[in-house]
């Protein structure tokens, strides 16, 4: 194979990992338990990434690296890495490029997801958007005037940290974005109409419910649309966004998508602040196109740039 590159997705429970060409082809790929925070370091995690590395980085021209946390891209360095605490502080690039001989690039995962979505996505030809990941929290990246912004200490689009609730903001965790705005607020949101344990339910069994009519299930998931719809509001006034693409592994159901858009559409037509201002923006809801392959496509996108040999000129 030519032209091929080694691109990894570290995440908190799995590492994604897949080898991909100058246009983002993927030629193969696998996946691999991320070694566990509280019995294992960055010993166990280069050992899992020893075997990666000899089944698929033979001939590969450099390795990719997306990863949570904020991520230092110009020295390298993991300033703190998400759920993955064993990684904070480490100089990922150039452990990496030390250990295998191999050009590296290392991001954080909102960010390329972002990447991605801008480079061939939903967000293709904006040149200020985002993407809000829905996962265990929530995850993001900005575009802003056609290009990645990772802010002054690289921490933009780390939205988890936003805080909704000043009051609670002292010394709750539910007021902030990430605790309630991810899968398990979700869950919460359903439970607390259900009495189930919310730690029995994830977002597969509430989506099947609510596909199937159920009046508890979608009741908790509009909560949810509304609860995460003034979160974009925010963003998007904030940010003046052409488009908020959604990812996470429940954007692929047509029934969040539409409720996001509909709560949208219940903020805006309540908002006492719009009764003077009715040319305010609003936020524009899409789905993201490449799911979970987004981290990888824009790692890759990422690596193509800072080694000068990206098939396009676009900076995102």
């Amino acid at each position: 194979m030519d032209n091929h590159y080694l691109v990894l997705d570290i995440g908190g429970t799995a590492i994604k990992h897949a080898v991909m060409d100058q246009e983002a082809r993927i030629l193969a790929h696998g996946e691999v338990p991320t070694p566990d925070r509280d019995v294992a370091g960055v010993p166990e995690l280069l050992e899992a990434l020893d075997g990666i590395v000899a089944a698929d980085g033979d001939g590969a021209e450099g390795i990719a690296v997306s990863m949570p946390g904020m991520i230092d891209t110009r020295a390298g360095i993991a300033r703190t890495a998400g759920h993955i605490t064993y990684l904070s502080g480490v100089p990922v690039r150039s452990v990496l490029e030390e250990r295998y001989g191999l050009p590296c690039t290392v991001a954080n995962d909102g960010n390329c997801a972002v990447v991605a979505e801008s480079w061939r996505g939903s967000l293709e030809g904006c040149r200020n958007a985002a993407v809000v990941g829905l996962g265990t929290a929530v995850a993001g990246g900005l575009v802003l005037n056609g290009r990645l912004y990772e802010g002054s200490t690289f921490s933009a689009g780390e939205f988890s940290h936003v805080a909704a609730d000043w009051r609670g903001a002292w010394e709750q965790k539910d007021a902030y974005w990430g605790h309630v705005g991810g899968v398990g607020g979700l869950c919460h949101a359903v439970a607390r109409r259900t009495g189930e344990d919310p730690a029995t339910l994830d977002g597969r069994i509430v989506f099947e419910r609510a596909n199937a009519g159920d009046e508890d299930a979608l009741a908790g998931l509009r909560e949810y649309c509304d609860y995460t719809a003034v979160q974009l509001q925010n963003l998007d006034m904030l940010l003046d966004l052409e488009r908020i693409a959604i990812g996470g592994g429940i954007s692929r159901q047509p029934l969040l998508i539409e409720g996001l858009r509909k709560a949208v559409g219940r903020l805006v037509a309540a908002s006492p602040m719009r009764h003077h201002n009715p040319t305010l923006p609003v936020p524009t809801i899409v789905a993201c196109k490449f799911f979970n392959e987004a981290n990888l496509i824009g790692a890759l996108r990422l690596h193509l740039l800072a080694h000068g040999t990206a098939p396009d000129h676009m900076e995102a």
